[in-house]
């Protein structure tokens, strides 16, 4: 069967992947923060902020502002934000297959309502995308393999009429068991050649 829905990550593929630990680390440095305490913190609330069932503020006071500080909720909730950088180049691709006319567009990914939200915005991604199926939205994480399940419920699709792009290895292995076809996002020029490969049509 051929293609007629494609999949992308959002972080890591469409851009970088904004609050990870390397950014954590970052954002600890600049606010002068104990970053193996922040991050303790973090790790207990994860799962929660990322499935929806913990909002920004929830999390700010969970992981942050659970003591005072010489630095506002709004600043710090920039900084997170400024994390998150578009890659052009990947954002081409999935404009031109946009334009192409072809393929349902969506994405999947694993990311906080507010984030997300934010994203969508900055990287001009409603633009190139019918669908966005977020973690916080679907309450289920990659590499869980429901999320793919709904996502093709959703979707209207089969699994082998699907194509997911991921960054992760992890990702991309949850997906195949689950039959959808799969690329490892490494970089554009990777990406562009394995999606025509794939036969995707530009």
């Amino acid at each position: 069967m051929s293609i007629t829905a494609i999949f992308f990550d959002v972080g890591g593929v469409l851009g970088t992947n904004g609050w990870d630990r390397h950014d954590r680390l970052g954002v600890a440095t600049d606010f002068d923060l104990d970053y193996d305490e922040m991050e303790e913190r973090h790790d207990l609330v994860s799962a929660a902020f990322e499935t929806g069932h913990l909002d920004i503020d929830g999390y700010l006071d969970a992981v942050v502002f659970h003591e005072d500080r010489p630095f506002t909720r709004d600043a710090f909730w920039e900084a997170m934000k400024q994390r998150s950088e578009p890659r052009p180049g990947a954002l081409q691709i999935a404009a031109d297959l946009k334009a192409a006319g072809q393929y349902f567009m969506a994405t999947l990914n694993n990311e906080s309502h507010e984030l997300n939200d934010w994203r969508i915005d900055h990287f001009g991604l409603r633009e190139m995308f019918d669908v966005f199926l977020t973690s916080s939205y679907l309450g289920v994480k990659k590499p869980d393999e429901a999320i793919f399940g709904l996502a093709l419920h959703i979707t209207a699709r089969t699994a082998d009429e699907c194509l997911f792009i991921d960054d992760r290895e992890l990702n991309v292995r949850a997906a195949r068991r689950h039959g959808m076809r799969t690329i490892q996002f490494q970089s554009d020029d990777q990406l562009r050649k394995d999606l025509i490969a794939s036969g995707v049509a530009f």
